[in-house]
């Protein structure tokens, strides 16, 4: 597995790219995508699905939650925090965090279906609020 340094995405994928002798046009193969969108990946142009980012990950040899991290910086920091604090639930802290909602780009009425999840049981974090709303938007093809 090639290890990261404080590269982009973009100049990540060219790199590696190159050092296993692939054109653009092989990779988009092997990907499935066209080769335009390998080009505006690597250009930063374009953010990938986390469809990509594995199915990048395993053709270019790299590994997958790095390089999914890359691509999302957002989310490693998100990873990062702990559990709510004491006596604060995690749907207090999650749903007052404007800028998680920026940020995940949350509309209102994904707000409204994750507060729903908050009142099925002790959720710990905002980064389970994340993970139900990335599979739920997976689910539907968002």
């Amino acid at each position: 597995m090639a290890t990261f340094t404080k590269r982009s995405f973009g100049d990540l994928i060219r790199r590696q790219r190159r050092q296993l002798n692939l054109t653009q046009e092989e990779l988009s193969c092997r990907i499935k995508t066209s080769v335009p969108y390998v080009g505006h990946l690597e250009a930063e142009k374009r953010h990938p699905s986390e469809k990509v980012v594995i199915k990048l990950a395993d053709v270019l040899v790299l590994d997958r939650r790095e390089l999914f991290f890359l691509a999302n910086p957002a989310t490693k920091a998100l990873m990062s925090q702990g559990p709510a604090a004491e006596g604060t639930s995690a749907w207090a802290t999650f749903s007052s965090d404007s800028n998680l909602r920026k940020v995940y780009k949350i509309t209102d009425q994904e707000l409204e279906i994750l507060s729903k999840l908050a009142l099925m049981g002790d959720v710990r974090s905002s980064r389970d609020f994340i993970f139900v709303l990335n599979t739920i938007r997976l689910a539907l093809g968002r």
